[in-house]
């Protein structure tokens, strides 16, 4: 999937989290490129993530849930893709304990729904097409105290969300193998970074912080993370789009591997140096809770492939990465008051009364 101009690229999921961060770097970096934002603005999606490049000339937004297989169809009809960078899902372990179908639909047959539709509309005439799936590297399952996952390891999946994630990935080699659908896909190991919404680890701790909450580490707070700067996450996946292998997979991850207890100390001193505390102030904050069902102990990406196949590596170290999420937080706290009171609802109403 070369870089020449006159593209459409479909990217589902626009208003979430790391999908605005791929609508932002897309938009701006490739101007002759139009840019469809197809994003069906659940609980975690804010066109207010996008308000910088919402009036640029490249790109589009479209209310649609990939569930309704009309709308995706008139949505192919109407802007014709060449791409397809798929990053919508529901992505929250404690969420798909809680309520495993909603994975089932929106990550499994969501994702088949749009791969019907890309081989319905691209009838065979893939020359110049690239269906994209972005997966997690949950699917794997977990490690032991060594080892990485790589692009070779077996999937095991232990929560309903690892599960479907790994049925969507399945299914997207599926259609490549039986029907030629170009395709490639990416596992990237936990983000963090500005938007991300406040249910996650990093958000929900610097708001708690902020409001003086307790900290809730799940069960000794040994879990260990591999930690990617949203930002970085983006540019490799433009990396991917463009110039990886047709088939191919690629481990995407930081190098950066954290214990849980330890990522949540050093997020506590840099809080309090940033918020004028005196030191150890947030600390006590931090509460052990009772473990979740089926939780990894260990995750940890092997990224050697994107990086000698596609050049591609991580820019920041974590503190530094860690160190500019917060300040995007503590200059964005309307953004956050909005998000966790649902107040961003309103700019949605008020937003399609015009449409």
């Amino acid at each position: 999937m070369n870089s020449s101009s006159g593209k459409t690229i479909i990217i589902t999921g626009g208003a979430g989290f790391i999908g605005s961060h791929v609508v932002r770097l897309f938009v701006t970096k490739y101007p002759d490129y139009r840019i469809v934002n197809l994003d069906a603005l659940t609980y975690a999606g804010n066109l207010e993530n996008l308000l910088d490049i919402e009036k640029a000339p490249n790109y589009f937004f479209e209310k649609t849930d990939i569930l309704d297989t009309q709308a995706i169809d008139e949505i192919f009809v109407k802007y014709q893709p060449h791409g397809i960078i798929h990053l919508a899902a529901e992505s929250h372990v404690d969420r798909s304990i809680l309520s495993p179908l909603d994975f089932v639909y929106t990550n499994v047959i969501g994702t088949v729904n749009l791969l019907q539709a890309a081989r319905k509309h691209w009838t065979g005439q893939f020359d110049d097409k690239r269906f994209y799936h972005v997966s997690t590297d949950e699917v794997y399952g977990a490690l032991g105290e060594t080892g990485l996952f790589t692009e070779e390891t077996r999937y095991d999946p232990h929560s309903p969300y690892s599960a479907s994630k790994a049925a969507s990935d399945h299914f997207v080699r599926a259609y490549h193998d039986t029907y030629g659908l170009p395709i490639v896909l990416s596992n990237c190991s936990n983000n963090y970074g500005p938007n991300h919404f406040p249910e996650k680890l990093i958000p929900l701790f610097i708001n708690n912080i902020i409001t003086k909450k307790p900290l809730p580490v799940y069960g000794d707070g040994l879990y260990t993370r591999d930690w990617l700067f949203v930002k970085d996450h983006a540019l490799a996946i433009d990396k991917v789009f463009h110039h990886g292998r047709n088939g191919q997979t690629f481990n995407i991850g930081g190098f950066n591997e954290w214990r849980n207890i330890d990522l949540v100390k050093l997020l506590c001193k840099q809080m309090d140096e940033k918020l004028g505390n005196a030191p150890g102030t947030s600390e006590p904050l931090i509460t052990y809770v009772k473990d979740r069902p089926g939780h990894d102990r260990r995750y940890a990406i092997d990224a050697t492939k994107i990086n000698q196949e596609l050049g591609w590596a991580p820019s920041v170290t974590f503190e530094e990465g860690l160190s500019q999420t917060i300040d995007w937080y503590l200059q964005n706290t309307a953004w956050l008051e909005n998000v966790t009171s649902g107040v961003y609802q309103q700019y949605y109403a008020e937003q399609y009364s015009k449409r």
